[in-house]
């Protein structure tokens, strides 16, 4: 008798490190290729120390802080990095092709590395006129940053960012990339890849991945002691998304068992998986209050500005010797391009309003990792065709888990908010965030989305006024006393909620974009 072959999902064929040890990872894989054990973060911690061509590199960076390691000032506190990167850094973009394995790969875990690097450098000396200015001249805005990257660190960062095989980026136009590199980024200082995600490592490894034992690799403002804002920032992320393994399992097994002709059981466990993992991820989130104070935050946020959409880079920014000299446009750095919420976006099928505003969220997508993006791609296309949503409204107990779901995303989001209003509304003038978004009116957008969903799916199928539910097989069904029984109250306080937080948003973003005459 033949043995039975089954065959495998389409997520392992197109994922096939998904169930790896990162243990076995080799350094030649993108070092943020996804596993079911490490989630969205690198599947092992950034290297804390360059090769060492790259010494001078290390040295700029070393002395770059407002505060240094061992307490004293830093170039960025005597507005001195500009001259010194220009006096002290040469031109190191041929070193980058000599980062190879053993089996000559390219490295791409060293190059992560220094793509990071040469981000926060090329971040500090865009941005040390602003600095200057918000320093000398409190209220008074942040003025112009330099227009012109040096060719020392627009050659090495424009390297590391470049693709695996030749061809033209929309927002590279014109520019033929070198084939033998794969990180597939934009040239620009980003969330994942430079200053979070690949930005932290273990105080001592044999203690874990907790939040007492992360440190920072680079910082702006104060060196890297633990207890800065900055630190607090930047870590509280990091702290957040070892939470992630549990999302991505979840989101795999709710798609394979749709996909296989698993059992409802399957992604109704899928979706408990999640949930649980959300819990984590948003009490680790409101750890943000005590770990980065509002009040600091204003401070180092001017180094992690983008060059599009912003009043200090009206022209954008010319790399030079890089696509003819002509200016350059990308987006700063912003939590807005982690893949939490946008995988239950893609996995819940969350439809977004056709405007401007979602026109961005989109961009953004360009700024995560390559991994990341073929994965929340892959989510998006295989929900789509499973139809997730349809599947889950048809029985009733997954209707319900699958609106708490959506209850995260939509709590995940009102917090996002609340730190917006709380850190940078209430203290800034500046009309944009640091990726270029506007400020008062870009988290509503999204966070209204989700809410309105919310209030479909229950009216629809779960409201004590609604007469019918559908069974699994789509048929109407009178709605089971028993089932409702548990979560009725449950739901109905998550319901009032919504609505108080929906008449609640419109009223503040009213009120700031009327004193801000938007």
């Amino acid at each position: 008798m033949a043995a039975l072959v089954i065959p495998l999902s389409s997520t392992l064929q197109s994922f096939p490190h998904i169930h790896d040890d990162p243990a076995t990872l080799p350094p030649s894989l993108d070092p943020f290729t996804i596993t079911n054990s490490t989630g969205f973060l690198p599947y092992r911690t950034s290297p804390t120390l360059l090769p060492e061509a790259f010494k001078s590199l290390a040295s700029l960076l070393d002395r770059l802080p407002v505060v240094k390691d061992d307490g004293s000032q830093g170039l960025l506190a005597t507005y001195e990095l500009g001259p010194t990167v220009l006096a002290d850094l040469p031109d190191l973009s041929e070193e980058v092709d000599k980062l190879v394995t053993t089996d000559n790969k390219p490295d791409l875990f060293t190059v992560t590395a220094l793509f990071r690097d040469y981000t926060f450098l090329a971040s500090a000396y865009l941005l040390e006129p602003c600095w200057e200015n918000w320093c000398k001249h409190p209220g008074g805005g942040y003025g112009l940053g330099r227009d012109t990257l040096p060719k020392s660190i627009a050659g090495p960062i424009y390297r590391c960012a470049q693709l695996s095989v030749p061809q033209t980026l929309p927002f590279f136009p014109g520019a033929i990339l070198n084939p033998s590199h794969r990180l597939d980024l934009p040239p620009f200082m980003s969330y994942a890849a430079s200053y979070c995600l690949f930005n932290y490592t273990l105080d001592r490894p044999s203690k874990g991945l907790h939040y007492a034992n992360l440190r920072l690799v680079r910082a702006f403002e104060r060196g890297l002691d633990p207890k800065s804002s900055e630190a607090g920032f930047v870590l509280t992320h990091v702290e957040m998304v070892k939470e992630t393994a549990p999302l991505v399992s979840g989101a795999v097994k709710i798609l394979d068992a749709l996909e296989q002709g698993g059992t409802r059981c399957e992604v109704n466990d899928g979706f408990r998986e999640i949930l649980n993992a959300m819990g984590k991820i948003e009490d680790h989130m409101e750890d943000m209050w005590k770990h980065s104070k509002p009040a600091d935050y204003l401070s180092f946020r001017v180094f992690i500005f983008g060059i599009t959409s912003q009043s200090m880079f009206p022209n954008g920014v010319v790399y030079e010797s890089i696509n003819d000299d002509k200016p350059l446009y990308f987006r700063g750095e912003s939590g807005a391009n982690d893949s939490i919420i946008p995988l239950l976006d893609h996995l819940l099928q969350i439809p977004m309003p056709n405007t401007p505003l979602t026109k961005i969220l989109h961009e953004f997508r360009a700024y995560r990792p390559l991994p990341h993006r073929q994965f929340l791609a892959h989510v998006a296309s295989k929900a789509e065709q499973l139809g997730v949503k349809d599947f889950s409204v048809r029985d009733k107990e997954t209707v319900v888990l699958y609106l708490k779901v959506l209850d995260h995303v939509r709590s995940f989001r009102w917090r996002h908010w609340l730190f917006a209003r709380e850190y940078i509304i209430r203290r800034s003038p500046h009309p944009t965030a640091t990726g270029g978004s506007p400020i008062i009116t870009w988290l509503p957008n999204q966070l209204s989305a989700v809410m309105d969903l919310m209030v479909s799916i229950y009216e629809t199928y779960l409201s004590t006024d609604s007469e019918v539910v559908s069974t699994s097989d789509g048929t109407p069904a009178q709605q089971d006393a028993s089932v409702f029984a548990v979560y009725e109250k449950q739901l109905v306080s998550m319901m009032e909620q919504v609505q108080d937080q929906r008449e609640k948003l419109a009223r503040e973003v009213e009120k700031w974009c009327k004193e801000r005459d938007m």
